[in-house]
């Protein structure tokens, strides 16, 4: 059976907690849809979700601006088993007699206080000049929210008519050790974007990096791309001190939780979930992690030149002690997804995953890459749930074959 905080919060009955949320501002929900759901056995769920609001006319109930009746879209969180934001501005509490659910209309978020700043031109105007930029107006302050995930994060584009920032929204007290990461990095000689300072309500400010994504340059078959080895001469360039980070569990360690997850969201494949996170348990457990490793090294962290080569490496948040196995594991597993979801590429970015790990397999032992190949596999396995993508079942069924597949390559006997 469905977990019911799932079936709350993504069934017909969330549409009550969403019109509640709007109501209070003097709206109503014309439509709703999910956008992503984060379900944490256990622990919590939360969801985001894409509203269209009509706001009433002044002398019809009160509008959010006073102004004449309008519509807008709006993007709405909620999550169950969230404690400590009962004082918290901007954040409904609301009951069903069995659960106590939390809403807000974002840029409120009751774990992203900053969120609030970022979203406001004139305090990031202000930000900026702080920080050294200088000829920055308000009115001139362009803001797109480039990535939400409610309570955890967001990425926010700051534009001016000189220049583009990209403003990291993190959970109060982490935005220093961040900064701390970028410096280390930086000095080192490692592409990453420069950051010009932070908050103590969680913003980090970051200088855009010129390039073009690795993930955007695989849907162009004409696009340059770079070799494996260039890859791992990254992984080469990091420097000792992020073995003196905090240590992050890999992606692969963690593939018995994500499997929970996917049992939760969908009970017909949670036994085969549950047997394959054993097998990749069975190879990582217990691998010292005693090598400098970006932690969550994808296409998408990557930025390509004109000639196809690394130019440029975002999202060193996991950097830290661990498995350069776990790293090119990672890279591979998000090739072999994207091979997944797009028949019109199999073929090619196959063919590119397969020849990038016969090139990486020469550095490192291939059968615990090929394991944790899986474990990261596993954990992409929760993302057509998690952004509610039309036929999501059969996708994580998909995804769940190529575990299996994985699982089974880790298997064979390596000379």
């Amino acid at each position: 059976m469905t977990h019911p905080d799932l079936v709350l919060l993504t069934g017909p009955d969330a549409a009550e907690l969403l019109n509640a949320a709007v109501a209070t501002a003097g709206g109503e929900v014309v439509h709703w849809s999910v956008k992503q759901v984060d379900h944490r056995p256990d622990s919590s769920t939360t969801a985001s979700y894409s509203v269209k609001v009509r706001w009433h006319a002044a002398g019809d109930g009160g509008s959010a601006d006073g102004q004449t009746a309008h519509e807008t879209q709006e993007t709405l969180g909620a999550s169950i088993g969230l404690a400590g934001v009962t004082d918290q501005p901007g954040i409904l509490q609301l009951s069903n007699g069995t659960s106590r659910v939390a809403v807000w209309r974002v840029p409120q978020d009751p774990g992203l206080p900053g969120l609030a700043i970022a979203a406001d031109p004139g305090q990031m105007a202000t930000l900026l000049a702080m920080l050294g930029v200088t000829g920055t107006k308000a009115a001139d302050v362009r803001i797109r929210m480039r990535a939400y995930r409610p309570r955890r994060r967001a990425v926010v584009e700051v534009r001016s008519p000189t220049a583009a920032f990209f403003v990291k929204v993190l959970r109060p007290g982490r935005a220093e050790d961040l900064h701390r990461r970028h410096v280390l990095l930086h000095d080192a000689g490692v592409p990453v974007p420069r950051s010009l300072g932070w908050t103590e309500a969680g913003l980090l400010v970051l200088e855009r990096l010129e390039g073009t994504s690795m993930r955007a340059a695989l849907w162009r078959p004409d696009a340059p791309l770079p070799a494996a080895i260039d890859v791992v001469g990254l992984l080469d360039r990091l420097p000792a001190g992020v073995l003196d980070l905090p240590r992050r569990a890999a992606w692969s360690e963690n593939a018995e939780y994500y499997a929970r997850v996917i049992g939760a969201a969908l009970p017909a494949e949670a036994d085969r979930a549950r047997q394959l996170a054993a097998e990749v348990a069975q190879v990582v457990a217990g691998a010292p992690a005693d090598e400098p490793t970006h932690g969550d090294l994808y296409e998408g962290q990557l930025l390509l030149g004109r000639s196809g080569r690394v130019s440029g490496v975002l999202d060193v948040d996991t950097a830290g002690p661990g498995r350069r196995t776990d790293d090119l594991a990672c890279v591979i597993a998000h090739l072999e997804v994207l091979a997944v979801m797009s028949e019109a590429h199999r073929a090619r970015l196959r063919a590119l995953s397969r020849s990038w790990a016969d090139v990486m397999e020469r550095g490192v032992d291939p059968r615990e890459l090929r394991a944790r190949v899986a474990g990261v596999a596993m954990s992409l396995a929760t993302g057509p749930h998690r952004v509610q993508e039309a036929g999501w079942e059969s996708a994580t069924s998909s995804r769940l074959d190529l575990v299996e597949q994985w699982v089974g390559r880790s298997a064979v006997r390596v000379r």
